[in-house]
């Protein structure tokens, strides 16, 4: 069974337990990985950390002109990590106010807009009762703050309904909206972290992207208001609404002013100390580009920011937010900007407090009014939460319980046609697209190291039928594997001249691929190979913990299955070096190992044969490699392979139409497809 299935199975009955804790995260949480139960992986995760750091250091910046020249590559490379790129078309909003509430100080509107068709996003206008003319206006993205009644959701804009509240009486327009996750509306955030959804990996999707464009959208909603000053507009929130003010302030000039609180802290501090463990899959852009956070606050520069957190935050540790203003700094710096980035530490947990609150408004209060006056009002709860409920009925035709399944388009399918056009160059074109969108995280090193162990294979015995060899390798620094060969007693790896390699995820998996292959097989000798983890280590944990590595991989820029293809590029290079007199390789796989070996076989010269049964492109099957479907049609993988490798499969032809066709045609210069009969 695969670690995929293995979380879809115990993670389940986690579901109901922790979903709610999950939607307002603890610092427990945070505290949760300990390193000494994983040593040879915390120091794999030590390494790709580290290389992230460097590689994404500010400081290496020396000029303004150096920063100014890839400040556009790295915005529209954060558009991409969110799923924006190419970005949505921008539909008319239809904007509807279903009722108002008043204060004597000011109005609420009750609101809600389409930021794509289907897409809804609830909200509440607040704005003064008296106005003489635009006002600044400030976007309120609402953190995770649950509130329902009776079973219906109201909103988490009715949980921070006391920003809106204090800015529409201090001369400010405060839209605040409801996110995906907790809105009247109830979407989801929690893809991979309790609902194994890993196919959002390769589908490119976060819905920090969903949540970065309502973000967008509202901006545009707010322009076409007559009470907004256009050219003042600010963003603020805490918590998720934090990292959404990370979003659309780093996106979008239209930001003047932004206080980002408690949503930020460094690479180490998520991956390393753990505190991924305390956040929905919101907080993340698809990170294939490979960045630590400092690079997304530096996007804001020169633009007034104010870095606001609490000194207690389990979830976004001091020590990763003060090195995310240490290089966010260096770059005001080349702006001569440094006036315009404040951070604020107060003391506290990870709570809204009243001491952050009032900085924030006394940031606003400088950029937009030129007012450093105290500040006295504080920030208030007004009205129950039904009275700012948006929708007495929900929409019809919603989309937001299933954005996921459309905000990123796969990667369309050509026709049988267009594939024979392109058949000389598919496997080149693929190779490309796949380097380039999928497997960026790989190691630079494309050639296998020569450092390796031989050995007897234990239990093997010179009396026995067939003996083994055991080699031992690093796949990577940090990440030793196993490649067991048997073979005659007499046999030595440098003749032989088949062999069939056997690729599974667990031992289960091998045992039952090689009885298959023993009763098919036509070399003379059998290799068994295990990716990571491999056969001989555990990662430590329970199934949530095994969720959590999972996810510290997609959050480095890798995945697992990513990594597990590279393994078996591995295994195939060291087979061939062992076995320099192999006229046969036959790569079979076993179970869920179908597809990752079909992409390995792609990026390594030809097998003589593929044995893959399961082809099904279903999301069971579906292997967690960022950004592969949203890259390429799973059914293109196989085609593309036998471009390569004659392939046996038991999948029936009608569950690979377009391969049956390709393969089928006169014109198809690759090897056949031999479907079950």
């Amino acid at each position: 069974m695969s670690l995929l299935l293995h979380l879809r199975v115990f993670a389940r009955p986690l579901f109901a337990v922790v979903l709610f804790f999950l939607c307002l995260p603890q610092a427990a949480f945070a505290q949760g990985w300990s390193m000494a139960e994983n040593p040879e992986l915390a120091d794999f995760f030590e390494d790709e950390v580290s290389r992230i750091e460097r590689a994404s250091e500010l400081t290496r910046y020396a000029t303004l002109k150096d920063w100014e020249a890839d400040r556009p590559v790295l915005r529209q490379q954060l558009f991409d990590m969110l799923g924006l790129a190419p970005l949505p078309e921008k539909t008319p909003l239809i904007p509807v106010v279903t009722g108002t509430v008043e204060h004597p100080e000011f109005v609420v509107e009750r609101l809600h807009f389409q930021s794509l068709p289907g897409l809804y996003v609830t909200g509440n206008l607040y704005r003064p009762k008296v106005q003489t003319g635009p006002l600044p206006a400030i976007l309120y993205v609402c953190g995770h703050g649950r509130v329902k009644q009776d079973g219906v959701s109201l909103g988490n804009k009715t949980h921070y309904q006391h920003h809106g509240g204090w800015f529409a009486r201090n001369g400010y327009v405060c839209l605040t909206i409801d996110t995906l996750q907790l809105g009247e509306i109830e979407g989801i955030h929690h893809g991979t972290n309790n609902l194994n959804r890993w196919w959002w990996n390769s589908r490119g999707y976060t819905p920090a992207g969903v949540e970065a464009w309502n973000c967008i959208r509202a901006l545009d909603y707010l322009e076409s208001r007559p009470e907004v000053d256009a050219g003042k507009l600010g963003v603020t929130g805490r918590s998720g609404g934090g990292a959404y003010s990370w979003w659309i302030a780093a996106l979008d000039d239209r930001i003047q002013c932004a206080v980002p609180v408690a949503g930020i802290t460094s690479m180490r501090t998520h991956v390393i100390d753990g505190c991924i463990e305390g956040h929905c899959d919101c907080m993340y852009m698809l990170n294939f580009h490979r960045w630590d956070f400092a690079l997304v606050a530096a996007l804001v520069a020169p633009r007034p920011l104010l870095i606001s957190n609490t000194d207690k935050d389990g979830i976004f540790p001091l020590e990763g937010v003060i090195d995310v203003h240490r290089q966010t700094r260096h770059i005001y710096r080349l702006y001569g900007a440094e006036k315009q980035l404040g951070l604020q530490i107060t003391e506290g947990p990870h709570e809204d407090t009243q001491e952050l609150h009032i900085h924030a408004f006394r940031w606003f209060n400088r950029f937009f009014r030129s007012d450093k006056s105290m500040i006295e009002k504080t920030a208030v709860k007004f009205f129950e939460p039904p009275q700012l409920k948006v929708f007495p009925q929900l929409p019809t035709d919603e989309l937001n319980t299933r954005i996921d399944e459309t905000f990123v388009a796969a990667a369309s399918t050509p026709t049988a046609e267009e594939i024979l056009e392109r058949q000389t160059s598919l496997i080149t074109e693929l190779r490309a697209r796949l380097e380039d969108r999928c497997f960026r995280g790989w190691p630079a090193a494309d050639t296998l190291s020569a450092d390796f162990h031989c050995d007897p294979l234990p239990g093997a015995t010179a009396n026995a039928p067939h003996t083994g060899t055991r080699l031992t390798f690093d796949s990577q620094p940090g990440v030793p594997l196993q490649l067991d060969i048997l073979h005659a007693p007499e046999t030595q790896l440098t003749s032989l001249q088949q062999l069939e390699l056997v690729v599974a995820l667990d031992q289960a998996s091998a045992r039952k691929a090689l009885d298959l292959a023993a009763k098919s097989s036509t070399g003379s000798a059998t290799a068994v190979f295990i990716p990571r983890p491999g056969a001989a280590v555990t990662w430590q944990g329970n199934a949530a913990k095994q969720i959590h590595i999972a996810r510290r991989f997609q959050l480095l820029g890798l995945t697992i299955d990513g990594m597990r293809v590279w393994d078996i590029r591995r295994a195939v290079q060291l087979v061939r070096q062992q076995c320099p007199q192999l006229k046969m390789l036959t790569i079979r796989a076993g179970d869920d190992t179908e597809f990752l070996v079909a992409i390995a076989s792609l990026l390594e010269p030809p097998a003589q044969r593929l044995v893959l049964p399961n082809l099904s492109p279903d999301l069971d099957h579906q292997p967690s490699i960022l950004n592969l479907t949203r890259t390429v049609p799973l059914e293109l993988l196989p085609i593309a392979a036998a471009l390569q490798s004659p392939i046996v499969t038991q999948t029936a032809a009608k569950g690979l139409p377009l391969a049956e066709a390709v393969v089928g045609a006169s014109s198809w210069q690759g090897k056949s497809i031999e479907f079950p009969r």
